[in-house]
């Protein structure tokens, strides 16, 4: 179960803690080489194959068609369609505050300088299939891109053993609208976004959490396309006061807990009768929960609670670590945020336990992990579009300026930049 270290006395089995993501990765690389060289070569013939094997599956056509539309319409549960549709409108109340600005402004000798932003014009969802069934996955996606005029929005998930796709995927795509959903997952499913096939067209980028090989062919294809992360596994760190509530943070230690064996869930604290009170919440409810074996080893390899001389300490810490999801349950959320430098998502006091924001709050839960929100920020509308700068130079400016351009490019040895500049005012001056 979950181990009680001490921030003083236990650095290494802390540094270590911190390490769990230096994971090997060479046989996994190696296989998603070859299913994406495969997928390159051989298009929908390779993506039959690999469903069949990885998937269990036989698909004949790809595409999913209007008819299954309308049948998971007509399938899904009216209060989880409610839900979703609330979701749907906070997602996107939220997501169109993002949204890179274009400007452009002018100089008193005539010189115009701007910023164009245009969406990127394709894009390609994945969502995880099969036995799972992550609607939210779907909206927090699919909204910012549609925000962002997306105008070739597509979605893959892996379907079942029967060949269909849960109704909520299919409704929540649908409400979202993206323009076509195709039954294909894994590796493959990547490679055919990246390098197109018969039925699937190629897009210009790839978002969406995926297993390993998922992630591991997000980063191979990473530069032919874009990609919006490699994501690593799922973590939580809590912040906690004295007065918090031990059956609260246990609760949501095991909430992240349960994702897999991976997922990392970590308790900063002052109090050494909090952190006491935590672990023998947690032997309380974890026995009531369906995944207990997961939530187990996931707390016994990368949970822990770890008692800090102060508050200060556990923020100075967090920083180090810069969790996915930091929930602070001290007395003053606000004010503690203020010295929070790294952070996926921040969620603040007793009432805002991580899955509010994975399903309904409207930021979006597609976050930085493994450390890597030290430099990176959660999935947005902007990650949907692209920026182009423009200049403008009338020719008494350029003649102004012209020697000191010329300057740096011989000083940089290219004299063929140089000679761009040179002509136009040799031309110039024969006018």
């Amino acid at each position: 179960m979950i181990k009680i270290l001490n921030s003083k006395d236990n650095g290494d089995a802390i540094n270590n803690l911190l390490d769990r993501n230096q994971f090997d990765f060479k046989d996994v690389n190696r296989d998603v080489e070859a299913i994406l060289d495969k997928v390159k070569k051989e298009g929908d013939k390779a993506l039959r194959v690999y469903s069949k094997k990885f998937d269990n599956v036989e698909i004949d056509n790809f595409i999913v068609s209007e008819q299954e539309i309308r049948a998971a319409f007509d399938n899904i549960d009216a209060e989880l369609l409610d839900a979703m549709r609330t979701a749907h409108e906070n997602i996107r109340e939220y997501h169109r505050r993002q949204s890179f600005q274009p400007f452009d402004y002018k100089r008193e000798d005539g010189t115009i300088l701007g910023q164009r932003v245009r969406p990127v014009e394709s894009a390609g969802i994945y969502v995880p299939g099969g036995t799972a069934s992550y609607p939210s996955s779907v909206l927090m996606n699919a909204v910012p891109a549609k925000i962002a005029g997306v105008e070739n929005l597509v979605m893959i998930t892996p379907p079942g053993t029967d060949g269909t796709i849960k109704p909520a995927i299919l409704v929540a795509a649908a409400l979202c609208g993206v323009d076509a959903i195709y039954k294909v997952g894994g590796a493959h499913g990547i490679a055919a976004l990246a390098y197109g096939s018969e039925s699937i067209r190629k897009v210009d980028k790839i978002v969406g959490p995926g297993n390993i090989y998922v992630s591991m062919a997000k980063k191979a294809v990473s530069g032919y396309v874009g990609i919006d992360m490699v994501a690593g596994p799922s973590e939580i760190l809590i912040i906690a006061d004295e007065n918090a509530d031990p059956d609260f943070i246990a609760a949501d230690l095991m909430g992240q807990a349960e994702h897999d064996t991976l997922a990392s869930a970590i308790l900063l604290t002052p109090s050494i009768t909090l952190a006491g009170a935590v672990k023998k919440s947690l032997e309380t409810q974890i026995t009531r929960l369906e995944r207990e074996n997961v939530i187990r080893q996931a707390l016994e390899d990368y949970g822990a609670i770890i008692v800090t001389d102060s508050i200060d300490e556990a923020v100075s810490l967090s920083n180090k670590i810069a969790p996915e999801h930091l929930e602070l349950l001290v007395e003053n959320p606000f004010e503690t945020m203020d010295r929070i430098e790294n952070a996926g998502s921040i969620f603040l006091g007793p009432n805002t336990p991580e899955p509010v924001g994975d399903y309904m709050a409207g930021p979006n839960h597609t976050l930085p992990t493994s450390g890597t929100a030290r430099f990176s920020s959660p999935l947005s509308t902007s990650d949907f579009q692209k920026k182009s700068s423009y200049i403008y130079y009338p020719d008494n400016v350029l003649r102004n300026q012209a020697d000191k351009i010329v300057r740096f490019a011989e000083a940089e040895g290219l004299t063929a930049h140089a000679n761009a500049i040179s002509i136009r005012l040799k031309k110039g001056e024969r006018r």
